[in-house]
């Protein structure tokens, strides 16, 4: 069977899937002002700088505020902080907080953004990466030199060197600042969160449910439009999608692949379908056998040429995704799509099947390469596609591994026992190119789920951050050069935030990284 009678097979089958059999939940639609949304359950405890998935993203982003905020457009606006001034050089950022609380009534001080940040180095949190720019970072380190503690209101940031985008980051959760009484129970705290931001949590049924209701001591510019917001975690879209179209579901941010076909019809304008700054990537960790030194290389190379990415797009995604040109994102500035070495990702089966042999007369691969994702995340329909594409072409077989549920995917690969390859997918923490290449790609960064290390990259990663934006975009270039002949991560496609929502709400939008600001929505 050719790849596009395949795909087309895949499609229409995955569309056949019964809505009404997928059953819906029976709390029908909401009239206390909650919103209800479809969420996952976080993987971790809802502790800003260990937090670097969707799940519990959701929830963070809505419970915290940090010194900046992005608007739906990604442009940078302050938060909690009243202003942040550089020096002349961007090495040294004074910054002053305006007169913020938390939600038991405690203001927000200086020494909260400091003890926060110092202590997710300390605790090697996920997302303490973020924090390597300033001065004194070590892995593990107690308290940084770069932070100081003016007054209540004003600390000072001092970077290792200079970063032109350092203000910009600022809006990530990993930034976020944490009440004094986090660090007496971390454990307990992140079960039960006091956060500054326009939400604060009600509930957290895990597997089930979390709910979020409007914080009344939050004072900032993103101040909710609704009482709150009850996430149901879903293990299947189409049963999302179902409590949609039944009125028992307000929004719902990922349209299943079964329903592109028809939602704008079922919807009846209450749809939208948006670029955004997201990457869906293939990652194949440089330890898995095979999969390592120059045969690795050769490998992921010949599977990248294997994936039909435009038809795939075509027939899968019903044109809400595009294939990838590049290791970003267009909505991303200075998108270039025709980076030298970005061919690898054309489809070519011919060449394919070339540097697999190649790889083979390094050493022969038997055996089946799993693609690994989590079912409940719209993803069944590619994953069999792209296997099936690798199969025609390699002439190995691969199929797909699916996990039930994302945490106990996002588990898997976290402890390095995810099987072949993963599925990745990646929506930029704040709107620059770095977003997308030091936090998956740089050494020892919390979500190089590739383990891959290139101290050549590490370097220009280190001088596009002290370089001139002119110059930046020239070194991001230089990256994505390395990038494309090393393919830690293997570049599929940009997919659409394609979102639906009822007759019950107003005000529904996707913002520039494929989120929804769920404190502009109304109750109709």
């Amino acid at each position: 069977m050719n790849l596009k009678k395949t795909l087309a097979f895949l499609a229409v089958a995955t569309a056949s899937v019964s809505l009404a059999a997928c059953g819906s939940s029976d709390n029908g639609g909401s009239s206390d002002g909650i919103v209800l949304a479809n969420g996952a359950e976080p993987q971790n405890p809802l502790i800003p700088a260990n937090t670097n998935e969707n799940g519990g993203g959701r929830l963070t982003k809505l419970i915290y505020a940090g010194l900046v905020y992005y608007d739906n457009a990604g442009k940078t606006h302050m938060d909690v902080a009243e202003s942040i001034e550089p020096n002349k050089d961007n090495t040294v950022f004074t910054v002053k907080l305006k007169d913020t609380k938390f939600s038991d009534g405690s203001p927000v001080t200086s020494k909260d953004f400091v003890d926060t940040w110092n202590y997710a180095v300390e605790k090697n949190f996920n997302n303490a990466y973020f924090f390597e720019m300033i001065k004194g970072y070590k892995e593990g380190a107690k308290s940084m030199e770069g932070l100081k503690v003016i007054d209540d209101s004003t600390f000072t940031i001092e970077l290792a060197a200079p970063d032109a985008d350092f203000v910009s980051r600022l809006g990530y959760d990993a930034y976020f600042p944490m009440h004094e009484s986090a660090f007496a129970d971390i454990d307990g705290y992140g079960e039960n969160p006091i956060g500054n931001g326009p939400y604060m949590l009600d509930s957290w049924n895990h597997n089930v449910d979390a709910t979020v209701v409007k914080n009344p001591e939050y004072t900032g510019e993103r101040t909710a439009q609704n009482e709150g917001v009850k996430f149901t975690f879903y293990a299947q879209g189409d049963a999302a999608y179902a409590d949609l179209l039944s009125g028992n579901l307000d929004v719902l941010d990922a349209i299943p692949d079964s329903a592109f076909s028809t939602y704008e019809q079922e919807l009846a304008g209450r749809s939208t379908s948006d670029a955004s700054a997201r990457q869906v990537a293939l990652t194949l960790n440089e330890n898995l056998d095979h999969f390592s030194g120059e045969e690795g290389k050769l490998r992921r190379q010949a599977i990248s040429h294997a994936i039909n990415r435009d038809e795939i797009t075509e027939v899968i995604y019903k044109g809400t995704a595009t294939a990838a040109k590049d290791f970003t994102s267009p909505a991303i500035p200075n998108y270039n799509d025709s980076i030298k070495g970005s061919d690898v990702l054309n489809y070519d089966p011919a060449k394919a099947k070339e540097l697999w042999d190649k790889a083979d007369k390094i050493s022969k691969f038997e055996g089946t390469l799993p693609i690994s994702y989590n079912a409940d995340g719209n993803n069944k329909a590619w994953v069999d596609a792209v296997a099936n594409s690798i199969k025609n072409a390699l002439g190995i077989e691969s199929v797909g591994n699916p996990y039930p549920d994302f945490k106990s995917f996002r588990d898997e690969v976290k402890n390095r026992t995810a099987k072949g390859a993963t599925r990745s997918s990646w929506s930029a923490d704040y709107p620059a190119t770095s977003a997308f290449i030091g936090p998956l790609y740089g050494t020892g960064a919390g979500n190089n789920d590739a383990d891959y290390s290139n101290p050549e990259l590490d370097s220009l990663i280190d001088k596009a951050a002290s370089s001139s934006p002119e110059e930046a975009v020239k070194v991001n270039e230089q990256i994505q050069q390395i990038l494309f002949e090393d393919l830690p991560a293997v570049p599929l496609w940009y997919p659409n935030t394609t979102i639906g929502w009822s007759e019950s709400v107003n005000n529904v939008a996707v913002s520039w990284n494929g989120t929804i600001p769920f404190w502009e929505i109304s109750k109709a």
